[in-house]
């Protein structure tokens, strides 16, 4: 499938250790990264990996985008605009060099079932690495395919031949100058004032790859069997106690948020935008479900005997 990969490394990393020492580094790296982040994500990005000081980010995954490209390049140039802020916040020159490209990938899970070895392999992720190599300290520079889709965009874009390793012909690649404002200044309103979806915000909360998956993952696997279990013993203890109706509320509250989990993972699997590999489910989530769905239910009927039984009592 079509996708639009980018990233986006922070500029003179050795030079920040050798200066910074490597607790300060870390501080830094960290809120690059964390920003970054929330930068992309706020684009509809995918966040494959961090490499170091580096982030590789897909776009028009697992969500299509039909604007996918310039959501990467307006990413990038907000990332850059950021920067700024986050320069001023520990007193230093801090830049990124960003490489993007556009074309055809493999996407979907390699090496296992796990949803966080969901990547991409193709010439655009090798082609946005290799420019990204070449971008200068604060520099977008975009491929041809990535800067034809919205040419008139960026009319000052310069175009240059780049000979880059593991390609055998030089490569058309454009520099996007001019700063971050310009470039956000034209977006469209419906890209600038666009919400952020449940599932970006699931990815900023748990850093997940896959927002089917993050849906059913570990976090709610853990709420509904501690909701279960908790809900027993603390129960048993607290026959009496003033804490009892508040515990009972909170375990209907999480046993009614897993069942929505599984009720909109089962809905994001169904829409047709979701890429084919994702509407699958591996054995791992399979089983997850169950013992998320099993805990849930058992949690709501232990609520409801103990309303029933309180109201027999009395």
């Amino acid at each position: 499938m079509e996708i639009t990969v980018l990233f986006a490394d922070l500029s003179s990393f050795t030079e920040l250790t050798h200066d910074l020492g490597a607790e300060k580094t870390h501080q830094v790296v960290d809120a690059f990264l964390r920003m970054a982040t929330d930068v992309l994500v706020k684009h509809g990005a995918f966040i494959d990996k961090y490499v170091g000081d580096a982030v590789m980010a897909l776009f028009n995954v697992p969500i299509r985008r039909e604007d996918h490209a310039r959501r990467a390049i307006m990413a990038a140039a907000e990332l850059k605009m950021e920067l700024n802020s986050l320069g001023s916040r520990f007193e230093l020159p801090l830049h990124a060099a960003v490489g993007i490209a556009t074309g055809y990938a493999r996407v979907g899970r390699l090496g296992s079932d796990d949803a966080k070895d969901y990547t991409a392999i193709g010439d655009a992720v090798n082609l946005a690495a290799r420019l990204q190599g070449k971008a200068g300290a604060g520099e977008i520079l975009a491929d041809q395919e990535t800067y034809l889709k919205h040419a008139e965009e960026f009319p000052h874009a310069k175009s240059e031949q780049v000979v880059l390793k593991g390609f055998r012909e030089p490569v058309t690649a454009y520099r996007l100058y001019g700063g971050a404002t310009p470039l956000l200044n034209d977006m469209p309103d419906a890209v600038t004032s666009e919400r952020t979806s449940l599932g970006a915000i699931i990815f900023g909360i748990l850093g997940a790859p896959c927002a089917i998956a993050t849906l059913i993952g570990p976090l709610a696997v853990a709420a509904g069997i501690g909701g279960l279990f908790g809900l027993a013993g603390a129960l048993t203890f607290l026959d009496q106690s003033i804490l009892r109706v508040p515990i009972l509320f909170a375990a209907t509250a999480a046993a009614l948020a897993n069942l929505y989990t599984l009720s909109r993972a089962r809905k994001l699997r169904r829409e047709s935008k979701v890429p084919e590999h994702l509407k699958t489910m591996t054995t791992l989530e399979k089983r997850r479900t169950t013992i998320v769905l099993s805990a849930s239910i058992l949690t709501l009927a232990i609520v409801l005997f103990e309303i029933v039984a309180h109201i027999l009592r009395h």
